[in-house]
């Protein structure tokens, strides 16, 4: 199976990492809704939520713990959303979750509309972004 979800987490496409363990690879989203929009991913092929293993799930929650401090730290946030799209809302195909750095006066119903517009970070951007939360995080240990 070519899983472009296990390609990402597994680095075989090129990917902004910003955080990783054994067991997931947490990257920043090329088209994100925010700057600092984070995917957690497992390593490991998974589709949905409740196939993810004790260690993995264990991985998933600690991961967005790091990510949700540094982004708070970083980009100083009105709040935070993390979610989870499963079954035909997972493009995919592959088990992830969202960590996306909000600001009051956002519709977040808008993270969810197919309108087909993409919004895809310059490569610069994205690569400071990426050294902005890998510093955080490394300053909150």
């Amino acid at each position: 199976m070519n899983c472009l979800g296990c390609n990402l987490a597994n680095k075989i496409e090129a990917v902004k990492v910003v955080f990783e363990d054994d067991y997931v690879c947490c990257i920043l989203d090329h088209n994100p809704y925010n700057e600092g929009h984070v995917l957690i991913l497992p390593k490991k092929h998974v589709r949905y939520w409740d196939e993810l293993d004790e260690n993995t799930a264990n991985s998933v929650f600690k991961a967005s713990k790091i990510l949700s401090k540094a982004i708070k730290k970083w980009f100083n946030p009105d709040g935070i959303t993390v979610c989870q799209n499963g079954g035909v809302f997972d493009e995919l195909t592959h088990f992830h979750m969202h960590v996306v750095p909000r600001y009051v006066g956002q519709n977040f119903a808008d993270f969810y509309i197919e309108d087909g517009e993409t919004h895809t970070e310059d490569e610069n951007k994205l690569e400071e972004t990426k050294r902005n939360i890998v510093k955080t995080i490394k300053e909150l240990d």
